[in-house]
């Protein structure tokens, strides 16, 4: 199964790809761990990414694709994978394909906007370790500290309602068109909103045709 999970900031993409991949027995394939460990080790597409990386530029499309393509041909990918934080545009999705990297389906999880800014304003993180936690879903023991150091919680920039207001209106207009694109080759699967993150992962493993 080679796969695409698409859907807005805070619908879920990371929490269903860590269930998913367990299920499935495939990798989740972080384009920003890879082009980390591409850098660090020196790959050739990982020097030509420090390049524009030190230079504080933006590190171009083509080599985005090289490295997730190195990636790809890993062992551990021959049974599949879940590709996360790449596609970002209609540009890159089509840089994949002339690159010859093909998907069984794309799974796009639908949230409203509302809930969205609603669940990501629940957002916590412990200043300390980084342990996760949300205020109404994965309450901490005690209020404003870590269960697991005792650290100070403290809300993310990135999870104020401002910012992801902000997030969700580049999501639409970058982003969304991919369910256009990948709709048009018969590969797209919209899962809608659950209440339940098991209740989500089911509708998931069904629209790719698994039963748990």
């Amino acid at each position: 199964m080679r796969m695409i999970l698409l859907g807005a900031p805070g619908a879920g993409k990371g929490t269903q790809a860590d269930i998913i991949k367990k299920v499935l027995k495939i990798p989740t394939i972080s384009t920003g761990n890879i082009l980390r460990a591409a850098v660090k080790n020196g790959t050739p597409t990982g020097l030509k990414a420090k390049a524009f990386m030190d230079a504080g530029a933006l590190v171009p499309d083509e080599i985005i694709i090289g490295i997730i393509n190195e990636r790809l041909q890993e062992a551990d990918c021959a049974a599949g994978y879940i590709l996360d934080g790449v596609p970002r545009t209609v540009a890159q999705a089509e840089a994949l394909e002339a690159a010859g990297i093909r998907f069984d389906a794309v799974v796009a999880l639908e949230v409203p906007d509302d809930v969205i800014v609603h669940r990501m304003g629940g957002r916590r993180v412990c200043e300390h370790c980084g342990a996760s936690y949300h205020i109404v879903n994965v309450p901490p023991r005690q209020e404003g500290v870590c269960d697991e150091c005792g650290g100070k919680l403290v809300q993310r920039k990135d999870d104020i309602p401002e910012t992801v207001l902000s997030r969700l209106k580049e999501y639409h207009e970058t982003t969304e068109p991919l369910k256009t694109f990948y709709g048009d080759r018969g590969l797209l699967k919209v899962v809608d909103n659950y209440p339940t993150v098991e209740e989500t992962t089911a509708a998931v493993l069904a629209a790719l045709g698994y039963e748990q």
